[in-house]
């Protein structure tokens, strides 16, 4: 795995993982254009999840940067290094790996959708409000995405897939020991038999 070159890998899965990043992009921009043009107001959950229209961040997560002269330009050019890593990393990943490639998918569309606003607005547009049990953050589902696709990248890259820090799948077990046994001869097959991209 590890010495093997890199290469080009965009199959099937990554076609239908592109059309999915397409359509939580589309999501995230409709709702904050209903939330901004409509002024939603409502308890999705008492005490723990609401909506209210009308907050802006400038900054990044909890306002970070948010007070910062140059937050603006250093958050935008940080999105487009991260999207620029994070493309390259999605095209040369095999299909083989769906749960790490729906994961990255994920971030870069929670990425798009937050600096659209950055680019458009000057500030990213956030109106769902989440109760943490210390402190209340206020959001948007791009922001969800990147956190949902971060917590499932670091779940495959601990556990599951055939990197796995602690593999705990028969797969990630069973590549991890083919490695292992055919690195003696310096000969490195695909685990899986499917080189597909």
């Amino acid at each position: 795995m590890a010495n093997k070159k890199f290469k080009l890998h965009f199959g099937k899965v990554s076609i239908i993982l592109l059309l999915v990043c397409a359509a939580l992009i589309a999501v995230d921009l409709i709702l904050k254009y209903f939330e901004e043009a409509q002024g939603w107001d409502f308890v999705v959950i008492p005490g723990f999840i609401w909506v209210e229209s009308g907050h802006r961040n400038p900054g990044a997560a909890f306002s970070f940067l948010a007070d910062a002269a140059w937050g603006q330009t250093f958050l935008t050019v940080f999105s487009i290094v991260l999207l620029a890593a994070l493309i390259t990393a999605f095209v040369f990943i095999p299909d083989r790996f769906v749960l790490l490639k729906t994961a990255i998918a994920m971030i870069i569309a929670g990425a798009v959708g937050n600096l659209v606003d950055r680019v458009m607005f000057g500030e990213v547009r956030d109106f769902v409000w989440v109760n943490m049990l210390f402190s209340t953050s206020c959001c948007n589902f791009a922001d969800f995405f990147i956190v949902f696709g971060v917590i499932i990248a670091i779940i495959d890259f601990l556990f599951l897939n055939e990197w796995a820090l602690i593999p705990l799948t028969k797969r990630a077990k069973a590549a991890q020991a083919k490695e292992k046994n055919s690195s003696g001869d310096g000969h490195t097959d695909d685990p899986s038999g499917d080189d597909n991209g």
